[in-house]
């Protein structure tokens, strides 16, 4: 009887033990990932936890929280994480500032765990698009977005200023800088409380965003090399002469210091990428229009932004950070990212397939600003050590948006600043 009993407590006490040892070893195996991104909006992280949540069906032990800062001072903040000791495992990265993150040494390879993935097809995404995110070979990270800039237009502001509408320009072969800025100077002046033109997130101090205009001189920071100074080159010095003017004198954009929203209903026309039309009003407010950028006097041409993402060296969980990427951006996943992030890969650059998560755009705004934007666009210029360039030509730039500015002695003297550093 008692060794019966004595059996019993043993058996239970074994299996106690095991009990803890597998729940121990459950625990231990549980992965949390931590992703860092530049949006907080509730379309975006919903589709984000969904691409996440069917990740988890295949791995249930592998959490994903996606982490938004500040648009205005995100790779700040993210840098400040990694040098910290507090990095994430996954990050997105403006391409602006890709060089610094690909050369840097910070980020996984990727280019093996893609093409081991069953289906990735890497191969159908152009070297175009990967160019910065790129070293010897090597993909260091993903261009899950390869977003146009276009111009958002309020038609019902535009009719109501007695102007012509974008798409009343595009079809008499007239939609330019110069008619652009006369549509958006007549809604601001017969309008009181509305602007004209709002080129979005450059307010005066992210400087690169006035692209989506200088493109339209052939202006560019600096040359394609990046070894010199362009910004006091003619091209340059026009466009920024033109835009001036269209501050100063036309009062045709906001000037500094006035914040005015164009989905709220107060400005004529807004320049941005199309995943910026999930802040259009739900309650259709007003009628809306998205175009393609105004010719210039280069001509036609395009504005393209993208964001790459990476898993970082300093992540305690890269191996697995680096499947979930490979699963947030393989051909099924990066159809769904397109209602928002336009993708590059060559198969889903159509009009119906991206008609399929894009609602709300027709298949004629699909075609000429993101179908065509991607094939034909520029990225937005970026260089190595792109922070510290950041904010050495925004500060010399202060010169440029006063009343009676010197357009050019101001770009000298930014030239006379940075060339040392791009000669570099």
């Amino acid at each position: 009887m008692a060794h019966s009993i004595r059996k019993r407590s043993l058996t239970a006490a074994l299996t106690g033990v095991l009990a803890l040892s597998l729940a121990g070893a459950a625990m231990a195996q549980e992965v949390n990932l931590r992703m860092t991104i530049w949006s907080a909006n509730e379309a975006h992280l919903k589709l984000f936890n969904d691409i996440a949540e069917g990740f988890r069906k295949d791995n249930p032990n592998v959490n994903v929280r996606f982490e938004p800062l500040p648009f205005e001072t995100y790779t700040t903040a993210l840098t400040t994480q990694i040098a910290g000791g507090n990095a994430p495992d996954m990050a997105w990265i403006f391409e602006t500032t890709a060089y610094d993150f690909v050369n840097s040494g910070a980020l996984v390879p990727l280019t093996p765990a893609l093409n081991g993935t069953p289906g990735y097809n890497l191969g159908e995404v152009p070297a175009s698009a990967t160019e910065r995110w790129s070293r010897d070979g090597q993909l260091y990270a993903y261009p899950f977005s390869t977003s146009p800039f276009g111009v958002f237009v309020n038609n019902d502001l535009v009719k109501k200023a007695g102007a012509k509408t974008p798409a009343e320009l595009i079809a008499a072969g007239q939609w330019t800088w110069p008619n652009a800025i006369a549509t958006a100077q007549a809604v601001a002046q017969s309008q009181p409380g509305k602007g004209g033109l709002v080129v979005r997130d450059f307010n005066y101090q992210a400087w690169q965003f006035l692209s989506s205009v200088t493109y339209g001189w052939g202006a560019t920071p600096w040359s394609a090399d990046g070894k010199r100074c362009t910004l006091a080159d003619k091209p340059m010095v026009d466009a920024l002469t033109f835009v001036h003017d269209a501050v100063f004198n036309k009062k045709a954009m906001p000037g500094p210091g006035q914040n005015v929203d164009f989905f709220a209903g107060d400005a004529a026309m807004t320049i941005t990428q199309i995943s910026r039309a999930s802040l259009l009003p739900k309650d259709k407010s007003f009628a809306w229009d998205l175009v393609p950028l105004p010719k210039g006097p280069v001509g036609e041409y395009a504005l393209v932004g993208q964001a790459g993402v990476g898993v970082l060296k300093a992540s305690k969980n890269a191996p697995t950070a680096t499947r979930f990427v490979a699963y947030m951006t393989n051909p099924e996943n990066s159809a769904r990212l397109a209602q928002f992030f336009p993708s590059a890969r060559k198969s889903q650059l159509n009009a119906q397939t991206l008609g399929k998560t894009n609602a709300l755009l027709s298949p004629a705004q699909l075609d000429t600003v993101v179908v065509a934007g991607i094939s034909s666009g520029k990225l937005m210029p970026g260089h190595t050590d792109f922070a510290r360039l950041q904010q050495m030509v925004r500060s010399g730039m202060d010169a440029v948006w006063q009343p009676q500015a010197n357009i050019p002695a101001a770009m000298q003297s930014v030239c006379g600043q940075i060339g040392p550093l791009l000669a570099q």
